[in-house]
């Protein structure tokens, strides 16, 4: 099932500019870019860029360390009432850690053909009915320019 939703606030496209902010902050550092930016009550309470190379952490993808950030700002684990920009369709492990933080909604820009959990090739936002929370997901906001930014980078470095 794919969740798109053609008709995005401008609000919404400023979140996820600032998202595609943090990725270019990922590129720069040589990182696959893909930012992400958590927001509660129209404040952005978490940030993460790809970095799991610098990082040497495998699980240091940018949603991931968006939830992080929020955790430590806000104090707790559990991210309620909270939604995600993210330049790519979160994989399978983000997927995950965004149902235990309990976060309300996922938009995201560009698919993930080889592994995207949010409806790309799997889908556990929200369709999934074996978990106990489910997180709105849409997809395709500003999904171009989300897209270009990702082959911009790996014609780069071929």
């Amino acid at each position: 099932m794919n969740h798109q939703n053609d008709a995005y606030s401008t609000l919404e496209e400023h979140w996820m500019q600032c998202a595609l902010a943090l990725a270019a902050y990922a590129a720069a550092e040589g990182e696959v870019p893909v930012g992400a930016i958590l927001v509660k009550q129209n404040q952005i309470v978490g940030r993460g860029w790809n970095c799991p190379i610098g990082s040497q952490d495998p699980t240091a993808h940018a949603e991931i360390q968006a939830l992080r950030d929020a955790a430590r700002r806000l104090g707790n684990y559990r991210l309620p009432g909270t939604e995600l920009y993210v330049s790519l369709e979160p994989c399978p492990m983000c997927a995950g850690a965004i149902l235990h933080a309990r976060v309300a909604r996922v938009v995201y820009g560009a698919r993930d053909p080889r592994g995207g959990a949010c409806g790309s090739v799997f889908d556990l936002l929200p369709s999934d009915n074996r978990f106990n929370h489910r997180t709105d997901c849409q997809g395709g906001l500003l999904e171009q320019q989300c897209a270009e930014t990702l082959r911009a980078f790996f014609r780069a470095r071929r």
